[in-house]
């Protein structure tokens, strides 16, 4: 399978969102990385033929999606960061509802739905109406109806947002086991996910590519840049002041761990270390999510 952009680009009045982007994805799981405004959900929103493109085109195995109209869309799986759901509907009666919109036949669509709910940990709560739910629950019934017509094409935007720790661990090892044979399209801010799981990295900023590649690839241009240092805790908000940390810890004897990202030394005692994905995501975008 081929998914493919070809200087795709989508304009709202004078602000490009996509910015002639092209791209080529094969089966495996793509993590999709930027801050707000980066372009991210109108990408995922044009891959998914919700929107039209302003110029450009997306083919699959070399045919324009547009032409492929309804055959295009019953490969898809689509989960937008803010999902439509009926509150009075229990979990079950909503994905059997979305499996007959899907076209799938009855018998199969209970099937596949009982087997979806317990495979996101909501077996239990199935006759529950969906206005009891929890948000982290909500969100997994999200990711049960985007796989539920078994789609070629999974596009998950903002999946893991809501869910604990746990449950995240649970949608990891759901999606890898799920991307055999599949495009899979992760858009995340919790980068630790993508970094588990995703094979590839798409790091967008301001609607173009500034990477795309293997994390261990991808984060390679901050080699020599990452550091490690130990200061007085009492002082560790002053230096975040004045430095792009990544993660800190505490330690005992009021010492805390600065893990800071800087092209020179950023203190005295501090050692350099090996750049993760996260490390990276905070060298393009730090403080942009907040703006």
């Amino acid at each position: 399978m081929e998914l493919k952009t070809h200087e795709l680009t989508k304009r709202y009045g004078p602000k490009i969102a996509v910015n002639h982007l092209n791209l080529t994805l094969h089966s495996g799981v793509y993590g999709l990385l930027g801050a707000n405004g980066a372009g991210k959900t109108t990408l995922m929103r044009l891959l998914c033929d919700i929107q039209t493109p302003t110029s450009g085109k997306i083919t699959l195995n070399g045919k324009d999606i547009s032409s492929l109209g309804e055959k295009y869309r019953n490969l898809l799986g689509y989960l937008p960061q803010n999902f439509g759901y009926y509150p009075d509907f229990t979990a079950l009666n909503f994905l059997l509802y979305i499996a007959s919109l899907k076209g799938l036949p009855q018998e199969q669509a209970k099937r596949k739905a009982e087997k979806l709910l317990e495979a996101v940990g909501l077996s239990n709560v199935k006759d529950r109406k969906i206005k009891t739910f929890s948000g982290g629950m909500k969100q997994r019934l999200g990711i049960a109806q985007a796989i539920l017509n078994d789609p070629r094409i999974l596009i998950l935007d903002e999946p893991t947002a809501g869910l604990d720790p746990k449950e995240r661990v649970r949608f990891r090892n759901l999606i890898s086991s799920f991307s055999k044979d599949r495009v899979v399209i992760l858009s995340t801010h919790i980068v630790s996910d993508v970094e588990y799981i995703a094979e590839e990295i798409i790091m967008m900023k301001s609607g173009t590519i500034l990477h795309f590649g293997k994390p261990q690839e991808i984060t390679a241009e901050i080699d020599g840049q990452v550091w490690e240092c130990q200061v007085p805790t009492d002082h560790a908000e002053r230096y975040g002041e004045t430095l792009n940390i990544s993660n800190l810890r505490n330690l005992e004897n009021n010492k805390t761990v600065l893990r800071v990202i800087s092209e020179k030394q950023p203190v005295q005692n501090a050692v350099q270390v090996q750049p993760t994905l996260e490390d990276l995501y905070l060298y393009y975008f730090k403080g942009e999510d907040e703006a």
